[in-house]
């Protein structure tokens, strides 16, 4: 099941495939102008698949093993793209991918969460301005941070809470300004983690980071509770990542 909110969508056609998926799906069953005016009146609230399209959806931390399944979803069901991270190079090599797979609009920026300032110019700079943005960011902690090593402590704290954080705080004031000035939908989604709910030794300070995001977001889906973008958190157990590899426990 996914975790973002579903919208409201035209009825299903013939073949049973629903408004605007349909025609992403089956590009040689889009209307010609002749045919329509033979078109049904679409309900109130319905999505017309150039509406759905017009905006792309921006992923931060996207040379993940999360975001780049997440990306699949997302450009499959036709959704225009921007991956943001670090690895520039790599993700022009997954928007190539995707591009060509699913024939969506997909682009690439470089984009560092510890550089704090920057999400909010990163989406300044997307036109149009994307109406989803989910973040992924999420890094394991030096081994010296155990031991409270401070350079160590610092940059897994920049990585994992105060990047992220200012992010989220930076482009949820955007995305509520957008939604003031469009009445369209918002939505904001952050990924925290089990491991911020119970601290372990193995990764205390990647725990700890994350009980403080979870924080945040809470938070910031107070704050923009009326009017403002749908502030979602994601919390997954263990999933096959990078994040993962060699740690024992239970299988992912």
């Amino acid at each position: 099941m996914s975790p973002f909110p579903e919208r409201a969508g035209p009825e299903p056609d013939a073949a049973g495939r629903s408004g605007s998926l349909a025609a992403v799906a089956a590009p040689e069953a889009r209307e010609t102008p002749a045919s329509a005016e033979d078109r049904p009146a679409r309900a109130p609230g319905a999505f017309a698949a150039d509406r759905v399209r017009s905006r792309p959806a921006l992923i931060l931390g996207a040379g993940g093993g999360v975001a780049k399944a997440l990306a699949r979803g997302l450009t499959g069901e036709g959704r225009d793209l921007v991956l943001a991270g670090r690895d520039a190079a790599g993700l022009a090599r997954d928007a190539a991918d995707l591009s060509l797979r699913f024939g969506v609009g997909v682009r690439v920026a470089a984009w560092e969460a510890r550089r704090l300032g920057s999400a909010g110019a990163l989406w300044d700079s997307l036109t149009p301005a994307p109406d989803l943005v989910i973040c992924c960011v999420g890094a394991p902690e030096p081994p010296a941070a155990h031991a409270g090593d401070p350079g160590a402590l610092r940059e897994a704290f920049e990585t994992n809470l105060l990047g992220p954080v200012q992010a989220a705080a930076e482009i949820c004031e955007r995305l509520a300004d957008l939604r003031a000035r469009t009445g369209g939908a918002a939505t904001y989604v952050g990924f925290g983690s089990v491991a911020g709910v119970r601290g372990r030794a193995v990764n205390w300070p990647y725990g700890a980071a994350k009980a403080g995001l979870d924080a945040a977001l809470s938070g910031l889906r107070q704050r923009h509770a009326r009017g403002g973008p749908l502030v979602v958190t994601v919390r997954p157990g263990r999933v096959a990542t990078r994040l993962t590899e060699g740690l024992g426990g239970p299988p992912v």
